[in-house]
């Protein structure tokens, strides 16, 4: 849920696993390459910090606004924010040319992730080793990937039946997927401030649904009571299905390297979507508008979404799947921007408001955090020893010092 050059695959490095160390992998699969990003190799035992260490060495409630990873994962979510923003404008031009198949236009997003991913996963670990991870760990992915696609699949959905008013209000159902799922699964314990923090910027969406509201925005054109009722379903089905698998993949990408996850999520996603799309679609494909602006359209499309596909596992290392959530809120507020030149809108003086709102909230989510912030993971061990040593990892920091990459 897209770069950082085939999922930061060149730039992380690692020694063979020697004996009496194993490498903490999902079934033992080791890949014929040496692949760029390591689980548990002997380079932790080489380490003169740990954890501990690395978060002693600044102190206070502020501590990890001294860092420059805190920045990086404000941008970083902004950057998703306008990634989301500018599929969303995609499908909307899409709409407006008499093209509207949703399936199918996500279907490029994973034909090109495969391509890319898949691709650099089989020359690091060979066919073989391929193909052993199919068959071992493949259902972990073919579960991912299934809640990724009917995600998206249901979230459009849902939009033919309800309002965009309403649509907006149930998205707030995957933040609290999200914080449960961590919180029994995961061990994820959430401090006041990030509570709090995620509370403001809910506040923030309400100041921009509310202008939306008074100046007409979220009318329901015409849709009647019983097909917003089932719109509002497939809108809370689909943002169910986005924190769980927005959950699960902060788990993957933590013990395991990015192009794997990546390419994973793509070869079993195409599978899923392009037959969900020769089912569903089917009708909606052979009426459908083709010339040259719609051919750009769906080549933006997915260039777009393919790119915050490749990110945000940076960001669920970097920070967590909460924080990934919270910080698309202002997605919103980006789609007026992008409106005001492409579909002549006006920005409402709330907005502006709601923008500030948010980005306090993100502010807000990281006051008492240490150092490390939200890179430690607490199913990975004290020192991070259960996850793999790549970029955006507090294991990464534990090994090699003060390195993002």
């Amino acid at each position: 849920m897209g770069g950082h050059d085939g999922k930061s695959g060149a730039t992380e490095h690692c020694a063979p696993p020697t004996a009496g160390n194993d490498s903490p992998t999902l079934s033992g699969i080791r890949p014929a390459h040496a692949p760029p990003e390591v689980t548990g190799t002997n380079e932790e035992t080489a380490a003169v910090t740990t954890v501990e260490d690395v978060e002693a060495s600044k102190k206070g409630w502020f501590a990890y606004f001294k860092t420059r990873e805190f920045y990086i994962v404000l941008v970083l979510g902004q950057i998703l924010a306008l990634c989301i923003t500018s599929t969303n404008t995609f499908s909307s031009l899409l709409v407006g040319q008499g093209t509207s198949i949703p399936a199918f236009q996500t279907f490029f997003n994973y034909v090109l992730l495969n391509i890319l991913y898949t691709s650099f996963t089989l020359y690091r670990y060979g066919f073989s080793r391929w193909g052993r991870l199919l068959l071992k760990d493949g259902w972990k992915y073919i579960i991912l990937s299934f809640l990724d696609v009917q995600g998206n699949y249901f979230f459009v959905l849902a939009y033919r039946y309800t309002t965009i008013l309403s649509a907006q209000l149930i998205n707030f159902f995957a933040i609290v997927v999200v914080v449960i799922i961590s919180f029994i699964f995961l061990r994820v314990r959430y401090h006041v401030t990030q509570v709090l923090g995620i509370l403001i910027c809910i506040g923030g969406v309400g100041i921009l649904i509310g202008s939306d509201h008074i100046t007409g925005a979220t009318s329901n054109d015409g849709i009647s009571k019983g097909n917003q009722v089932k719109g509002d379903l497939f809108a809370l089905l689909g943002a169910a299905c986005y924190g769980v698998s927005n959950v699960v993949e902060e788990f993957l990408v933590s013990k395991r390297p990015l192009y794997e996850v990546v390419g994973q999520l793509g070869f079993w996603g195409m599978i899923w979507n392009g037959a969900q799309a020769g089912i569903f679609d089917k009708k909606q494909f052979e009426t459908a508008t083709w010339n040259g602006k719609v051919g750009g359209y769906l080549t933006g499309y997915t260039l777009i979404l393919s790119l915050f596909y490749s990110l945000a596992p940076i960001m669920f290392r970097l920070s967590s799947a909460a924080f990934f959530n919270i910080s698309l809120l202002t997605g919103n507020f980006w789609g007026v921007c992008i409106g005001v030149k492409v579909f002549h809108l006006s920005i409402h003086w709330m907005y502006p408001i709601a923008f500030v709102c948010i980005i306090g909230g993100l502010l807000v989510y990281f006051v008492g955090k240490k150092v490390l912030g939200e890179a430690t993971k607490p199913w990975l061990g004290k020192n991070q020893e259960g996850g793999v040593t790549g970029v955006g990892t507090a294991r990464r920091r534990v090994v090699r010092g003060d390195t993002v990459v």
